[in-house]
This record gives C-alpha cells, sequence and structure tokens, in this order.
C-alpha cells in the first residue's frame, strides 16, 4: 500500500500549505515500502458500447432552437464538497452545492447494552444544517480516525463491542483497531447499514455515500498494518476479502436509489466488481508521487503507478463503471491550492487534471482547498462543468398555438464527463407575463438516459493515439402530452424543469439548470413562446392515449417505443372505440385529418367526426406494432374545441392508433 499522509482533520485541511503539514508528510515513509502487483482477475473491458440513440423527434412539430449558455458552477450533485463545519457559513468560497461530512459509528450506536439500538441525531442534525444552505450531502462513518475530527472522535468503536471483540494497537497512527473478522462486529455492522438504508435511503438530503466502516478513517485500508506483510513486521489488521465482501454487498442491498462508493475497486477482493451500483471513491486524485513521481489516478499507460487508481481500474475490467455508479473522492490535499492552476495540464505534483477528470468520469471530489479559489478563475470553472454532467436543451418543439391536448418535446445534450444519476421529476409549465407558473405537467422523462457525447479513450483500448474521443451518448429526445384544459387563452413562455427533491425539504435547495439560454435562477428553462388558443389553420396533434380521451370496450393504452409520446391505443376494433375529445376545428369546416398508427397487418376502421357519416379507411401493413405509419382523410369539424373524433370497426379488428393531427 502506498503512504498516507495526515490530512483528514478539518484543522489540517484548513491549513494544507502550512510548515506543520510539511513537516508531517516529510516525516512519512518515502520510497521505503514496495507496492504489490496488482491483484487482477479480468482485463480491460475495452470502449462501452454505445446506448441506443432513443427516439427521433416527432416530425408534426415545430422546431425551436435554443442557444448553449454556460451552467452555474453550483449545480447539484457534482463538482466540489467543502467540509462540514458545525455553524458554519456553507455558501462561501468557491460555488459549490455538496457539503462532506465523517461520522463517527458511536455517535449512532451509544448504547452499550444494545448493539441494535441506534441514535440518529448526530447525522440528522448535519443533514439539516446543509439543507438550509440549500447543499446536499455526502458522508462516510468510521470506526478508526488519528486524531479525530475536531468533532467527531478518534475512537469511534461502539461501546456495545466491549468483551465481544477484540481490540488492537495501531501504533503508527495511535489508534484502536478493532478486529474487523469478528463475527460480532461483522453481524452488527451488516445490521448497521441495513438500519442506514432502511431511514436514508433515497433521503434528498443525502448525495453520495462512502461505504467506510472498514479501516483507517473509513477508507479500506489500515497502512502499515495491512495485508503487505512481506516487507514489514507489522500483522495485518485488514478483515478477509470475504468477510470485507460482507460488508460490500449489505451496502449495495441497503441502498438502491442514493448512489453508493467504495475506495478501492479491488476493496474486498473485488467484491464490487460484479455490482454495478457501487461507484469508486479516489481520495488522492490526480496526485504524483515517488521517485521519479508517477501518477496515483492515471493508469501505467499514461506515466502512472502499478497502483494507480484507474490502473486498478483497468486490471479488474471495471473502468466503464461511471456509467451506471458515480465516481467521487478528493482532490489530494497537497495539491489543492495549485491543482487547476496548469489547466487543462498539470505540473509538479499535479498530473494530467484534464486526463484524470475525463478518464476517471469524475463527479465530484472533497476540495477544502476550493475555499481560495476566485469565483472568476476560468481554469477552475471549466474543470467544474466538465465533471459529471452538463446537460443542455438544444431544441424544443411545440405548436406555437394550441389548445386541449398538445404534444411538447425537447432534445437534451450531455457535455459533461458522466449521466446525471438520480430520478429527478422533469416538468413542463407555462409562465404567464408575471413570471408565474399557471400550470404545470409532470413527464415520464429520465434525466439518466441523456449519457456523455464523447468519452476520452484509454490508451490500453487501442482505438488511437492519447487522446482519443470517441463518439458516446446521443442527442436525447423526450415528449409528452400535455392537457391545456382550464388554461385561459392568452400568450405564455413554455418553460421546463428538472426538480431537485431537496426542494420539498429546504426553501434554498440549489436548483439544477441547463447549459442554455434562458435558463432561470427559479429554476425554470424558458422553451419558447406559446399561445393557448384557437388554432389558425395550422396542425394540431392529439395523443391516443391522453387522459381526456374516451375509450370503451377492449380499448387499452399501451407502451409503444416508437410512438409519439412512448404510447398507443390498442385492442380497438371488434365494438371497442377510441374517441378523442377536445379536437380544435378552428373557424370550422372541412379539415385534413392525419391518423398515425401501427399495424403488422392490413386492416381497416371507420372514422367519424361527431355525429356525423363515418368514412371508411383501410390501413397498410408497418413492418411491426412499434413501426408508425400515417393515412389521411378529411372531415367536416365545427368551429371551436367542442369536436370528437371516433375510431371504430363493428366487426374486426382495427390499427393501434398512436395520435391524430388536424390541419
Amino acid at each position: 500500500m502506498r503512504t498516507y499522509a495526515l490530512r483528514r482533520g478539518r484543522g489540517i485541511l484548513a491549513a494544507l500549505c502550512s510548515t506543520a503539514l510539511a513537516l508531517a508528510l516529510a516525516a512519512l515513509p518515502g520510497d521505503s515500502w514496495a507496492a504489490p502487483a496488482p491483484t487482477t482477475t479480468a482485463t480491460a473491458q475495452g470502449a462501452p458500447a454505445r446506448p441506443a440513440p432513443g427516439p427521433s423527434p416527432d416530425p408534426s412539430l415545430p422546431v425551436h432552437t435554443l442557444a448553449r449558455a454556460d451552467a452555474p458552477l453550483d449545480n447539484p450533485l457534482k463538482g466540489f464538497a467543502r467540509f462540514y463545519q458545525p455553524g458554519g457559513n456553507q455558501n462561501t468560497g468557491y460555488p459549490h452545492a455538496l457539503t462532506w461530512s465523517y461520522f463517527g459509528l458511536s455517535e449512532v450506536m451509544k448504547n452499550a447494552a444494545d448493539c441494535g439500538s441506534y441514535d440518529w441525531s448526530v447525522l440528522d442534525a448535519a443533514l439539516d444544517e446543509s439543507a438550509s444552505y440549500g447543499n446536499q450531502t455526502a458522508l462516510r462513518f468510521y470506526i478508526e480516525y488519528p486524531g479525530g475530527s475536531g468533532s467527531h472522535p478518534a475512537d469511534a468503536i461502539p461501546p456495545c463491542f466491549a468483551g465481544h471483540v477484540a481490540n488492537r494497537t495501531n501504533a503508527y497512527w495511535n489508534t484502536v483497531s478493532p478486529d474487523y473478522d469478528s463475527a460480532y462486529l461483522l453481524d452488527a455492522l451488516k445490521k448497521f447499514i441495513a438500519a442506514f438504508g432502511a431511514r436514508y435511503d433515497g433521503d434528498p438530503r443525502v448525495g453520495f455515500i462512502h461505504m467506510g466502516l472498514i479501516g483507517l478513517w473509513g477508507e479500506w485500508h489500515t497502512w502499515p498494518y495491512d495485508t503487505d506483510t512481506s516487507s514489514d513486521a507489522y500483522p495485518n489488521y485488514m478483515p478477509t476479502d470475504a468477510h470485507g465482501a460482507q460488508i460490500v454487498q449489505a451496502y449495495d442491498k441497503a441502498f438502491t436509489h442514493t448512489k453508493i462508493e467504495v475506495r478501492y475497486p479491488e476493496s474486498a477482493g473485488g467484491a464490487a466488481d460484479d455490482l454495478p451500483a457501487v461507484g469508486f471513491h479516489d481520495d488522492s486524485f490526480c496526485y504524483r508521487e515517488g521517485s521519479p513521481a508517477a501518477g496515483v489516478t492515471l493508469p501505467v499507460s499514461m506515466g502512472g503507478a502499478g497502483y494507480s487508481q484507474l490502473q486498478k481500474e483497468l486490471d479488474r475490467g471495471v473502468e466503464n463503471r461511471w456509467t451506471t455508479a458515480s465516481m467521487g473522492g478528493e482532490v489530494r490535499p497537497e495539491i489543492q491550492p495549485t491543482a487547476f492552476a496548469s489547466w487543462p495540464g498539470g505540473s509538479g505534483a499535479v498530473d494530467d487534471m484534464k486526463a484524470c477528470l475525463e478518464l476517471e468520469h469524475t463527479t465530484w471530489k472533497m476540495n477544502e482547498g476550493s475555499a481560495a479559489y476566485a469565483p472568476d478563475d476560468p481554469k477552475v470553472a471549466a474543470a467544474v462543468r466538465l465533471m459529471g454532467y452538463d446537460l443542455g436543451v438544444d431544441r424544443a418543439y411545440f405548436h406555437d398555438t394550441a389548445q386541449g391536448t398538445t404534444t411538447i418535446g425537447v432534445r437534451m445534450t450531455n457535455d459533461g464527463v458522466a449521466p446525471f444519476y438520480y430520478p429527478w421529476t422533469v416538468s413542463l409549465g407555462l409562465k404567464d407575463a408575471s413570471g408565474t407558473v399557471v400550470k404545470s405537467w409532470a413527464t415520464p422523462w429520465d434525466l439518466r438516459q441523456v449519457m456523455p457525447a464523447k468519452i476520452r479513450a484509454f490508451p490500453d483500448w487501442g482505438v488511437g493515439a492519447d487522446p482519443t474521443y470517441l463518439d458516446y451518448g446521443y442527442a436525447r429526445y423526450f415528449d409528452t402530452s400535455v392537457d391545456l384544459s382550464g388554461v385561459a387563452p392568452g400568450g405564455y413562455q413554455l418553460v421546463m424543469k428538472a426538480k431537485n427533491p431537496l426542494e420539498n425539504v429546504s426553501a434554498a435547495a440549489k436548483k439544477l439548470r441547463f447549459a442554455t439560454s434562458g435558463q432561470n435562477a427559479d429554476g425554470w428553462l424558458a422553451l419558447g413562446a406559446m399561445t393557448v388558443g384557437s388554432q389558425s389553420g395550422g396542425p394540431h396533434s392529439y395523443e391516443a392515449e391522453a387522459t381526456g380521451n374516451t375509450l370503451t370496450g377492449t380499448a387499452v393504452r399501451a407502451d409503444c417505443a416508437g410512438c409519439s409520446g412512448g404510447a398507443k391505443v390498442g385492442y380497438l376494433g371488434n365494438g371497442a372505440t377510441l374517441t378523442f375529445n377536445g379536437v380544435d376545428g378552428g373557424t370550422g369546416g372541412t379539415r385534413t385529418v392525419t391518423v398515425h398508427y401501427t399495424t403488422a397487418e392490413s386492416r381497416t376502421a371507420t372514422v367519424r367526426a361527431n355525429g356525423g357519416t363515418a368514412k371508411t379507411v383501410a390501413f397498410a401493413p408497418t413492418a411491426d406494432w412499434t413501426t408508425t405509419a400515417t393515412t389521411t382523410l378529411t372531415l367536416d369539424l365545427a368551429a371551436g374545441t367542442g369536436n370528437t373524433v371516433t375510431l371504430a370497426n363493428s366487426g374486426a379488428w382495427a390499427p393501434d392508433i398512436d395520435r391524430i393531427t388536424v390541419s
């Protein structure tokens, strides 16, 4: 294992350049240790397969092009995290939306007589305080912390372990290390993790959880009392891989919503190899050490050490874990003051910073040193915007004038290095002239599907000279139907918002904002002007699955990947009918009606407006039951929005219906 600096307490972190820290670092062993050969069970995955591109834009919807603009630096769940200091102003220093904190296990497991009794008040107090500043918290529980953090204990062994779990002394760090292989300890930790997850999984106050609990600072090492006993006289205080795997698996089971991370790819013998929800936590990010200097993040192929974080990911074949799990950690404290001074590259002990971010697909990093960064530093800003997601909306699709049921679409892009990892609700809305949202609709759109447009290839993949960038994600199209019933006629601003669930807890919650011109501080993004009222001859679209329509008999709404809005109405005919309500006839008269349908075989249906004569229409077969086609007819409609259009077949099955457009 490599050496570790005394760098975890807030007081030390606040004095990174101090003589005391320099002396402490100088006192640590330098090159007297030998890095063990990587333990591997797999080989590099290579370039990940591109995800599916998603649906194509609805050709019947007018396109509104939106301009790009820089996203704010304190977007939630990405960028820098500052250390939690009770009572301190969390919104000073470089803009950020994350707070980092440790908690001793004994601060929650206080009852000496019962290891199954938990007092969560210390955690709730910290989460509530951070939420009051609009920030989510990233956190870790530990059992041994050299010197303590100042507000949390050095020895956090729960009192209920006494008489059940043997303790050992780590003379190098002057800590008490419990027997991590104790059956009693393992049972207590697994029960704690289950209770932890039952209470906090999905809590909007929590952003990321480091598994912790094992080793110094909960970092899954006990150096020098570690597994490498070949070149020293220190015994091994780490748990066996099998026992460590029980902790990893317990976290994976307990947290199915909140993102979790473990320190090393090889922790517990690679217990997370087959757990796609478990990310990694590089807490010596982009540092170079030793003589000659080697990187501890970048792989060997880019001048890194054999024990570097990304080399370990390559060795275990998990370098693409970022596609499903977050990558966190800490900018190595010794380089925090100058980490971005040479952006996009590095200098001295700072490795190639842009390469570190791009290849690790970094979402967030602890960086107490960011308190001293100038808020207008363009180099830091470029790095922060690259981290994690950088979502934009470059096109909106909607009718400028609409009434009744109408379809609205957007195309989203991601210029960051990672996806957005949470299923936050995306809503559409209408703002009136005063800026008040008078109507809103939740959509089924999933931000997690908007993958980074480009990814950087590892030299180890052999796909080109470094740097080689590969096409990965696509600009992702989403659309949905909204019902404008009840909205007063007039002019509005069509807007969109991805809601931070922390807004349900704190009015100060920082909003997710898009890298798009027209993004407002309240979280709503302006998509363009929309007039609600009778159409003046332009096409108007009505979704078959809209809740305002009438279905009879066996007719049913069903998912349809190739259909507008991702849905259709099927099992029409043989007496079952579909009636579109609230169809706008404008000033009245003959209108062209286009029926969008899907059917794998030739079928017929009757189409009738209001109580008029039914017209029999033939529908040619489509490629399958999710590929759509169109056919047109003319119908006489009354003036206004009170028209109905009914599709039926009294004696046979009709095609499945996606939508109709009226022009």
